[in-house]
């Protein structure tokens, strides 16, 4: 079934799938489908030029609209470097608990057994650290997956 869908595979085919594609890419976050876009329409495009020609079949399409594709996602990244590389004014956005080092607190809920509550903000984050009363003031040392790490203050 899929030799028989390849082999009728034409020029305009490659054409209309690169098109799909790069409107595909349109519609979704991120740039993964603009270089298979691409190498299909180079793809259709080198059909038009080779149609007649004996070796084109649908096995050589195939196998260079896959060359196509890795050649022009290496191309585009080196054209398209990733970034999020460079330095930011604010390096701890989107990491909430490792903005809290360095601040002072009360304990909602006494420290037991390493184990307790402070309420920063409107949140009660974990906290580990010696055993001490409710109502004590700490200082937050360091954060570890959700979970700070206070020592008196």
């Amino acid at each position: 079934m899929i030799v028989e869908w390849f082999s009728g595979f034409g020029a305009w085919n490659w054409i209309i799938l690169g098109a799909v594609l790069l409107a595909i890419e349109i519609l979704t976050p991120g740039v993964y489908l603009l270089w298979l876009g691409i190498a299909a329409a180079i793809t259709g495009l080198v059909s038009f030029l080779l149609w007649d020609v004996g070796f084109w079949t649908w096995q050589v399409q195939v196998l260079a609209f896959l060359i196509l594709s890795i050649v022009s996602v290496l191309v585009g990244r080196r054209a398209f470097p990733t970034t999020g590389t460079e330095d930011t004014d604010q390096p701890l956005l989107n990491q909430r608990e490792l903005q809290l080092v360095g601040r002072t607190a009360t304990l909602e809920e006494p420290i037991v057994e390493g184990r307790g509550r402070i309420r920063l903000g409107d949140t009660l984050w974990r906290v580990t650290g010696p055993d001490l009363p409710a109502g004590a003031r700490v200082h937050v040392t360091a954060a570890v997956n959700g979970e700070l790490s206070v020592e008196p203050a």
